[in-house]
């Protein structure tokens, strides 16, 4: 390992205890804790937001930067959420970024008579890839999911969603990459039927 990777992994660790410090601050109440709390996980948001955005369709009204402050404020709004460490947030914050384009979705589907806004599902959660699928159907999907296997769910939106690999997944969920792999498979199977049955 070179210089630049120990200083990039030594940053990478500040910087993981420092939001998990922040978080504990912001539950007890602290003073500039969010504020602070925004500065330091600002980028990341935002690469999350861009991920998001780049399987919508290109003239999306939403952009990344208000993504990530909506979904922010959504969190922020959250004070009952007992916040566990950096992983546990960034999940969080994936679920809120995704409940704002199903939201924004749903408001597009009401206020004109075609469908609603379409996103790509490549070869990662269907068989055929770069299938454009309706986000609010994917949501439908997802949330028959959860009532049957809340923890498949999650591994659908920590991969899919946020762009998580097997191993990131497994840390956040605190799982082997083994059953990570296998709900992959199990949620991957049932989300392509519900969406040709859609």
């Amino acid at each position: 390992m070179n210089h630049d990777d120990r200083s990039h992994d030594s940053h990478d660790s500040t910087t993981h205890h420092e939001v998990t410090r922040l978080l504990v601050d912001l539950q007890n109440g602290s003073d500039g804790a969010a504020d602070q709390l925004m500065r330091v996980v600002y980028r990341e948001l935002h690469d999350l937001a861009e991920h998001f955005m780049r399987r919508e369709r290109v003239d999306h009204t939403l952009q990344p930067t208000a993504l990530v402050h909506d979904a922010y404020l959504r969190l922020m709004g959250q004070r009952e959420t007992s916040w566990q460490n950096r992983s546990h947030f960034f999940g969080i914050a994936a679920q809120a970024m995704r409940r704002i384009l199903v939201d924004h979705a749903r408001r597009a589907r009401a206020g004109k008579r075609e469908g609603g806004e379409r996103v790509t599902l490549d070869e990662s959660v269907a068989e055929s890839p770069e299938r454009s699928v309706d986000l609010i159907a994917l949501d439908d999907a997802l949330n028959k999911l959860a009532a049957l296997d809340p923890r498949q769910a999650r591994v659908v939106e920590l991969r899919y969603f946020s762009g998580l690999g097997i191993e990131q997944t497994a840390a956040v969920l605190s799982i082997s990459p083994a059953t990570v792999k296998r709900d992959w498979t199990f949620a991957r199977a049932f989300l392509q039927r519900e969406l040709e049955r859609a």
